[in-house]
């Protein structure tokens, strides 16, 4: 088993006063050719967004965008006339593919919103541009990993072009679970929204980042109430 630990306040930074983020990975300012990606996991963003502000319109080509609330409402307009609007208990999924316009904005007034923007490369290039977004509050089980991200379309969650796994799971203290790969060629990225855990005895805390490849299974202790994201992606870029 090989793992890498990425601290909460080991990020990058960035506060544009409108945007506060916080980066696992390089990203925009944020520069750091140690943090580039865990396999094909390529932007992990934790992001609090101002009442009645946002990203204005602006492009991406064949990158998988996957976006997740955390608290509040998210609007989402794009090139392909989609204009929804995505709040806690919804994970949003974009195909960039041969290339899409977009906009993500806060439409409320009175509270912030916060999000994971997260960016997966694709394993097919120039793919046609598509646009999802399910409930995954109406699918999710306490204290056990509910798989909310896969490659097939007749699964749970969204999906997207490429061999990945995304669970989340809210956690009673002493919940104890063994997560197989899905894969063996596979690594995981274990990102903390809430409270501690215990990965084969590495102590994680809040927005802390810890990612483990060459294993079959990993571990699972959460010393209090916790809020888990599990990210299973290849490591290899295709």
């Amino acid at each position: 088993m090989k793992t890498v630990l990425h601290t909460s306040d080991s990020r990058g930074h960035a506060n544009h006063g409108w945007l506060d983020s916080r980066h696992t990975f390089s990203f925009s300012s944020y520069q750091n050719p140690e943090r580039m990606n865990f396999g094909v996991l390529r932007v992990l963003n934790d992001d609090r967004v101002a009442p009645s502000k946002g990203f204005g319109k602006h492009p991406h080509d064949n990158m998988e965008i996957i976006s997740i609330p955390l608290y509040g409402d998210l609007e989402h307009e794009d090139s392909m006339g989609n204009k929804k609007v995505i709040k806690e208990g919804d994970i949003q999924v974009m195909s960039a593919g041969t290339g899409i316009f977009h906009s993500e904005y806060n439409p409320n007034n009175d509270k912030e919103v916060q999000f994971l923007q997260i960016w997966v490369f694709p394993n097919k290039q120039s793919v046609a541009p598509r646009y999802d977004q399910k409930t995954i509050a109406d699918i999710s089980v306490p204290n056990q990993l509910n798989q909310i991200l896969s490659p097939h379309a007749e699964d749970a969650g969204v999906w997207i072009h490429q061999n990945a796994w995304f669970h989340l799971g809210d956690f009673d203290k002493d919940t104890n679970l063994n997560y197989p790969l899905k894969d063996k060629n596979n690594g995981v990225y274990i990102f903390v929204l809430e409270g501690d855990i215990l990965i084969d005895n590495q102590t994680l805390n809040k927005r802390d980042g810890l990612g483990i490849w060459d294993t079959e299974s990993i571990n699972l202790k959460a010393k209090k109430g916790a809020k888990v994201l599990f990210m299973e992606v290849p490591m290899h870029l295709n």
